[in-house]
């Protein structure tokens, strides 16, 4: 049971709106009373806000972050598809094509899924269920100035915002700010060591278009993903996401020196440029709904705050202010899930102003964040002037092995589930090391590779193939 303290209730701030901050704040809810600080005005419905550009881009759940959502908020799973989410099994509902080139077999069973929908909705549905909590209040176009205490303890923040500026107490201070997050200025400025930082940019540019799906595709078409390589520099990739309102998302990149462009009139080349040009033909027949809108901001930028020789009691620091992701492996949801479930288990044991209780949210946040990390720089590492760290012997190896993993996948559906386990985030990397998998990549029997992606005739004819 929790530790439990005498007097009033504690308090707890929680830095950000988003979706990180919103889930935190409902577990949090459950041992204190808590004010979300935001610096923007939050939506009442599903819309565009200007502090979450990237929004306006291609966003999955996979199955661990969704395992983690309902953990977090029971029923919220079925709110989102009862709102037009899509819940897309893994891999029936999904034509992939590999970054070392080989397409993906399509088989049913398999319990991993991707939840798709807009990011708008995802965060709407959301925000409305964690708002409605007594004990949650939101205190928007407010900024953070400075943490308030020092190395041993934060107490709370100094703020400034259209309510009036001021200092707000806390027993629990949550970051959940983001890439954009300020946290080791913040840190430093309270007598603590510089955090250590690490960035791997491979350059990567998105282009992202919104289409009216053809008719006759249903609610029923695939996932289509075409994902780049990155021993083939500049690599280029694209995926198409049937997200609800019978519209596609479609989301194009490209590294250094081969990003696409904002111009309308490039967008559908550019997808037939790709290494097939499956995305491009099925563009073809859809109708164009919005302008191209695109992002650089794509570094992944890990912050090792678990690493620090000490860390103060009464902030933490989760989601994307911790780590960010190139969007292109779609894990930045499902950590930024899980570590707001990490936070969850430590307040189930620890009470929330207690001395170790900040220290442990960060150190098991850590874990989601380190696997996320390790998926996406095992292949953003190897892109030329990608980091000033030239990637070890062990990454180099771990790489080829990925490679060897995922030849194995698209050849044995037994392999592809393994590789499934991984990428979903519900197992750790170590998972490819069980013997059933090194069987299958080095001695198993394995199927013939597909010559072109795996749409069934029926998608083939509802696309205007």
């Amino acid at each position: 049971m929790p530790e439990r303290t005498s007097g009033r209730r504690p308090a707890a701030l929680v830095i950000g709106g988003g979706m990180t901050g919103m889930l935190a704040a409902t577990i949090l809810s459950d041992h204190a009373d808590v004010t979300v600080i935001e610096s923007d005005v939050l939506p009442l419905l599903p819309a565009p806000r200007k502090g979450l550009p990237q929004a306006r881009h291609a966003h999955v759940l996979w199955s661990g972050g969704v395992l983690a959502l309902e953990d977090l908020l029971p029923g919220i799973t079925d709110q989102l598809v009862t709102r037009g989410a899509r819940r897309v099994p893994i891999m029936s509902g999904m034509v992939s094509k590999a970054p070392s080139g080989q397409w993906f077999r399509r088989f049913d069973n398999a319990h991993h899924i991707n939840l798709v929908c807009s990011r708008d909705l995802l965060d709407s549905t959301i925000r409305t269920e964690v708002l409605q909590r007594p004990r949650v209040t939101l205190r928007e176009q407010t900024d953070l100035v400075a943490l308030e205490g020092d190395a041993d303890r934060v107490t709370g923040v100094r703020v400034r915002g259209t309510a009036g500026d001021g200092t707000l107490s806390a027993d629990l201070v949550i970051d959940a700010t983001g890439r954009a997050s300020r946290a080791p200025v913040w840190l430093t400025g309270l007598g603590l060591p510089p955090v250590r930082e690490r960035v791997v940019d491979a350059g990567v540019g998105y282009a992202s278009r919104l289409y009216r799906a053809p008719a006759s595709t249903g609610e029923d078409f695939p996932i289509v993903n075409v994902q780049a390589d990155p021993t083939r520099p500049p690599g280029r990739g694209g995926i198409v996401l049937p997200i609800e309102e019978g519209q596609w998302l479609v989301t194009l990149s490209g590294s250094r020196g081969g990003q696409p462009s904002r111009d309308n009139a490039e967008f559908v080349p550019f997808a037939r440029s790709l290494a097939h040009p499956v995305i491009g033909d099925l563009l073809e027949k859809a109708e164009p709904l919005t302008d191209v809108v695109t992002t650089h901001s794509t570094a992944n930028k890990r912050r090792y705050f678990e690493q620090l020789p000490s860390w103060p009691a009464g902030f933490a620091v989760l989601g994307d202010a911790v780590a960010g992701y190139n969007p292109v492996y779609g894990h930045g949801l499902t950590a930024a899930a899980q570590s707001v479930l990490a936070l969850k288990r430590v307040l189930a044991k620890h009470a929330i102003g207690s001395r170790e209780t900040a220290g442990l949210i960060q150190r098991r946040a850590a874990r989601p964040v380190g696997q996320a990390w390790d998926l996406a720089v095992g292949q953003d590492a190897l892109y030329p002037g990608a980091t000033d760290e030239a990637p070890s012997r062990l990454e180099r190896v771990a790489a080829t092995f990925i490679d060897r993993a995922v030849d194995a996948g698209a050849r044995n559906p037994h392999a592809l589930r393994v590789l499934l386990d991984v990428m979903s985030m519900e197992r750790s990397p170590a998972r490819l090391l069980g013997p059933d998998m090194l069987f299958r990549v080095f001695l198993g029997r394995k199927e013939p590779l597909l010559d072109g992606p795996p749409l069934t005739e029926a998608e083939r004819k509802a696309a205007g193939l």
